[in-house]
């Protein structure tokens, strides 16, 4: 940077077609089998699989009887191509497997996860120093939520501990993620939104349905630091909770406050603000929390609200008090530098499934082969963008300027459409799960260097492009990758 020079970030760089992932995994992993029947008991770690494995020998026939044209079919990328990655991977001693939330975001997310899982097995990358999975995630409050329990299925064993701490008798039914969430309001079965931060009209598929299902509540609720997207499409009755943000002072009647967050490597610590509040009106999130469920519930439903919000150590104790295995000494132990380490089993090598063993798992090739002029669109994000938040019209990523109406297309792309850089087009989605066409209407077409019949565009411009029955076998993770469009001049559109 100094020298005003680039750097190389890495020594191979494969353009795999959207959602060819799992098929360019395969390939690497059938080249490391290979390479093991040439050299047999030099490549694979034959100690790790027998010890703490199972299902090997019926994923290595697998990846015995896939085609090497399947593979290369399905991930746009080359025999030699794939042989290369695999040799830098084969001459690794030790080999730590990244991946962001695009690796998440589309039909076959899970199945893909789970053949980086199989790669690093084969060589026993588990379990020892340098070496393991890791998966990239943007903020503390993804790491963390559902340590402490949020989510929509909370285990036997939890709701027992809430009721033990708490006194109340929790929900037996199940909740809803954020696919049901859209269709339970769409529907009239859920009447009441509530809202901690986040941007859900914009961050979520399906636009116009989304913000129509928000528009039938009786009572949406914000609680945010900044105004956005989602505060514009209200319910019957809505209501905008301004908050202190993490950054800022939170001082309650015991004094300034601390809260705490968990990092990507298990590691959970105290977060304090620095920065004078926007307001001296603003209320914490606990604050707000606290005080809805005082007014709604009779007595507060026997939990001490104000306790709560006078002084969050005391949160902390409830916690501890719930969670013993992962939070005892709670207090005491997130002053410690670096915080409180919540263990991995993986890295213990201690394997929480029915057989007690890490599991090779076998998953087909999908053929994911469209129809003569569609393109696999997958949504990305700028350079100065966090989430939704947008804070410029520049993307020093690319080099695009001014405008975020656009999508990228290969140079071939273009020609076969007899479009050229620079035109004026409409996007349509086909989607397989309803058989409806969606539109974006008003984009310019950009040559960019992407594999052919791929598409890039924005997230979050092109979200209604998606339907919200597209998701993740597995993991119900609305797609943000694969999806199906046709891309038409403006001045050629019926």
């Amino acid at each position: 940077m100094l020298l005003g020079k680039g750097t190389a970030l890495s020594t191979h760089y494969l353009q795999v077609l959207v959602a060819g992932d799992l098929a360019a995994l395969k390939g690497i992993a059938k080249h490391v089998l290979e390479a093991e029947k040439r050299t047999p008991g030099r490549v694979l770690d034959r100690a790790f699989i027998d010890e703490h494995t199972d299902g090997f020998e019926a994923y290595a026939d697998d990846l015995r009887h896939t085609s090497w044209d399947m593979i290369r079919q399905q991930s746009g990328l080359t025999r030699d191509q794939l042989h290369e990655a695999a040799e830098v991977y084969l001459k690794a001693d030790r080999v730590i497997a990244c991946w962001a939330m695009g690796l998440t975001q589309h039909r076959y997310a899970v199945a893909t996860i789970q053949q980086v899982v199989n790669l690093l097995m084969l060589r026993g990358n588990l379990g020892r120093p340098g070496a393991g999975l890791c998966p990239v995630r943007g903020h503390s409050n993804v790491q963390g939520d559902r340590t402490m329990g949020i989510t929509e299925k909370p285990s036997a064993a939890f709701n027992d501990a809430l009721r033990k701490t708490f006194g109340f008798e929790p929900p037996a039914r199940h909740g809803h993620d954020t696919v049901a969430a859209i269709n339970a309001m769409a529907d009239g079965s859920a009447t009441v939104f509530i809202g901690m931060g986040g941007n859900f009209a914009a961050a979520t598929p399906d636009t116009e349905l989304t913000e129509a299902a928000l528009g039938r509540c009786a009572l949406t609720v914000h609680i945010s630091t900044k105004l956005n997207r989602s505060h514009l499409v209200p319910g019957r009755v809505a209501l905008i909770l301004p908050c202190l943000g993490r950054t800022e002072f939170d001082v309650q009647k015991s004094g300034p406050q601390q809260v705490t967050v968990e990092d990507s490597m298990s590691q959970v610590h105290a977060s304090r603000g620095r920065n004078s509040p926007a307001s001296d009106y603003l209320k914490s999130e606990v604050a707000i929390v606290a005080g809805i469920a005082q007014a709604t519930l009779e007595n507060g439903g026997g939990i001490p609200w104000q306790r709560f919000t006078d002084d969050y150590s005391t949160i902390r104790e409830a916690i501890a008090a719930t969670l013993p295995q992962l939070f005892h000494n709670f207090n005491e132990r997130v002053q410690t530098p670096g915080g409180i380490y919540l263990g991995n089993a993986a890295a213990e090598r201690r394997w929480h499934t029915a057989t007690g063993k890490a599991r090779f798992m076998t998953h087909a090739i999908p053929d994911m082969t469209l129809p003569t002029g569609q393109l696999r669109l997958m949504t990305i994000r700028s350079h100065d963008q966090f989430n939704t938040t947008v804070y410029d019209m520049h993307d020093r990523y690319r080099g695009i300027h001014g405008t975020r109406h656009v999508v990228l297309l290969n140079q071939a792309d273009l020609a076969e459409r007899g479009l050229t850089d620079g035109d004026a087009i409409d996007v349509f989605s086909h989607c397989s799960e309803d058989g409806l066409t969606r539109e974006a209407r008003g984009f310019k077409a950009v040559a960019y260097d992407i594999p052919r019949g791929c598409a890039a565009a924005y997230f979050p411009e092109t979200n209604g492009l998606v339907s919200k029955d597209s998701f993740a076998i597995g993991s119900r993770t609305p797609l943000s990758k694969f999806i199906p469009i046709t891309v038409v001049a403006v001045s050629t559109r019926v």
